[in-house]
């Protein structure tokens, strides 16, 4: 840490309880009062560096003349830094104390006027040549800066912005000295660490974004606010403001998990070990402000970031303009999130549900927005291998989490239908997923008609489950009868192409093939054909007599089960292994 010495005489001052008493020998003809101590002093070595205190005193009488100087930036401490200068005793200038020497010095118009290598001079010039151009300082000097009695003319003096110029002008020279081979020497300290200089600024280089913990660590939000903005306007990558704004939250923002030693919570706010409390008015105004700070640009945010602070301000009952805006940064990249971190629980005084169903829906609004026909057809055009690729895992997602969903009692039919028809029909590949949200759901609300099952059971095409979801849903007695006619004809429209399929291969093989060996296998192939045949014909049988009867059924369990008994599902269709208690059990897919 840079330092400047001045002065040469030894102390002459010494603190008799809430007195400053100077020890010359010399009777004291000036008293000043600052905050809750007072100096006793003399006329000569103040009026000689210091034109307010002259034009001050230079009115007073020959008696003991007193002054109030509650206002000095820096308070007694500074002040008493400045009499020693005055009385030239010993002092040193460093970054903690230059701003505030900086300031009392103009605030007491101690120029060169006033003598050679004066105070401000002097500070100015340590300011310049020593704490601007190292990192470290800059942050001690900023840090510094931000004390309300020394603020207003730091401000003036422009020492604030310069400080946050020098800090980001540092932080993006990283990108420069990685172009230009410019000279580069260890730091004493962790291994990991080197000091770059790039145009004579003293910087650090890393393998990582060195620079998030120390701004984030020592700047208050206001001060972060401009230097962050600073760096963007500097030509910073939005990845990496994103990055430091992720670290400033997690480091500074209680109820998101910071880093700082957790101690007790309450209704109010959050009590730390470092003895700091933060009330939720004060961390809900911190949020809304980092919020503000995201990048626009898509996908340099984490979306489980995103997700958290979403939850975060649902819990502090954030405005409802910062928590649309997250809703819209999550929608805007909703292909990157997981499952676990979609289900927010749902913070609302009168909440139902046991999930905040209402936000997950917003947000799938904002995503399925970016992805209308002239959208598709763009990325078509600009050459994308698979323009809804992105849906599609949307699609598997959404299946998942109304999965999750489907158990709570509270859901409303209504709302779990709005949830499923977001998601169009044609980008899932298989309709498995929403099949075992239904199931979950008919189970979980076992008072819903007839007409609501069918209604429900709109949302999943029944061509597009699995042969092992096709196989479960027939024997689910939950389903509406005509769920199960579609699912079996369907089925059987399967096989039958698939026969054919088969059919017309085994002739192109026969045209191809030659001898004994050959016509066994074909004549195999042909008895195994006939057998389907027949099963097929058995199957459109069982069909056209099930579409024949299925009016004249009443729908109750009766008729289910005498309908089962008919076609001997119970008989012929063997239980799922996949299958534990009626329910089907389909893998999540993991995004």
């Amino acid at each position: 840490m840079a330092s400047l010495k001045l002065g040469s005489k030894s102390e002459v001052f010494h603190l008799s309880g809430h007195t400053w008493l100077c020890s010359t020998g010399l009777k004291p003809d000036v008293m000043i009062h600052v905050a809750e101590q007072s100096f006793h002093l003399h006329k000569f070595p103040l009026l000689s560096r210091s034109g307010y205190l002259e034009t001050l005193f230079s009115k007073a009488s020959e008696t003991t003349s007193v002054a109030q100087l509650h206002d000095i930036p820096g308070g007694p401490e500074t002040f008493l830094l400045v009499a020693n200068f005055c009385y030239g005793v010993r002092i040193e200038v460093t970054p903690e104390n230059v701003v505030s020497l900086r300031c009392a010095a103009e605030y007491l118009q101690m120029s060169e006027n006033y003598g050679d290598a004066n105070l401000i001079y002097l500070t100015e010039s340590f300011l310049n040549d020593h704490v601007f151009v190292n990192w470290e300082d800059s942050i001690k000097a900023l840090e510094k800066s931000c004390q309300p009695k020394v603020l207003p003319l730091a401000e003036d003096l422009h020492i604030v912005s310069r400080c946050i110029g020098s800090l980001a002008m540092k932080a993006c020279a990283e990108d420069k000295t990685s172009f230009f081979n410019w000279p580069i020497s260890l730091s004493e300290g962790t291994p990991t660490t080197t000091t770059t200089f790039w145009n004579g600024i003293q910087t650090k280089a890393t393998s990582d974004n060195w620079w998030f913990n120390d701004v984030s660590s020592f700047l208050d939000l206001p001060m972060y606010k401009r230097f962050i903005k600073t760096v963007a306007s500097r030509g910073v990558k939005a990845d990496t403001i994103a990055a430091s704004v992720t670290h400033y939250a997690k480091r500074n923002l209680p109820l998101l998990g910071c880093s700082r030693k957790s101690g007790s919570s309450s209704e109010e706010g959050t009590t730390y070990g470092d003895d700091m409390y933060y009330s939720h008015e004060d961390q809900r105004s911190l949020l809304e402000e980092i919020v503000e700070l995201l990048p626009n640009e898509k996908c340099v945010t984490s979306t489980k970031f995103l997700l958290r602070l979403l939850r975060t301000s649902m819990v502090l009952h954030a405005s409802q303009v910062t928590q649309e805006n997250l809703e819209k940064k999550i929608g805007e990249q909703l292909d990157k999130a997981a499952l676990e971190d979609l289900l927010i629980p749902n913070m609302g005084y009168s909440a139902d549900t046991l999930y905040d169903i209402d936000s997950v829906q917003r947000i799938l609004d904002h995503f399925m927005l970016m992805f209308d026909s002239s959208i598709v057809e763009e990325k078509q055009i600009m050459g994308e291998s698979d323009p809804l690729k992105s849906v599609t895992k949307v699609a598997s997602l959404m299946d998942g989490y109304l999965a999750e969903v489907a158990s709570d009692a509270n859901l409303k039919l209504s709302k779990f239908q709005a949830l499923g028809a977001l998601i169009p029909e044609d980008v899932r590949p298989m309709d498995d997923g929403i099949y075992r949200a239904i199931d979950i759901y008919i189970k979980a609300h076992p008072w819903l008609t007839e007409s609501e099952r069918e209604q429900l059971c709109l949302l999943m095409n029944c061509k597009k489950l699995s042969l092992e979801a096709c196989t479960h849903a027939a024997q689910n007695e939950r389903l509406p009868l005509r769920v199960i006619v579609q699912v079996l004809f369907f089925e059987q429209m399967r096989l039958r192409t698939s026969i054919a399929g088969w059919f017309f291969g085994s002739d192109d093989n026969n045209d191809s093939s030659s001898g004994a060996l050959e016509g066994h296998k074909i004549g195999n192939a042909n008895m195994v054909m006939h057998g389907m045949r027949e099963r097929v014909y058995e199957l459109e049988k069982e069909c056209m007599s099930m579409k024949q009867d299925l009016d004249k059924l009443v729908k109750t369990k009766e008729g289910r089960n005498f309908f089962s008994k008919i076609f001997g599902l119970r008989s012929k269709t063997k239980t799922s292994p996949c299958s534990k208690g009626g329910d089907l059990m389909v893998p999540a897919t993991k995004n």
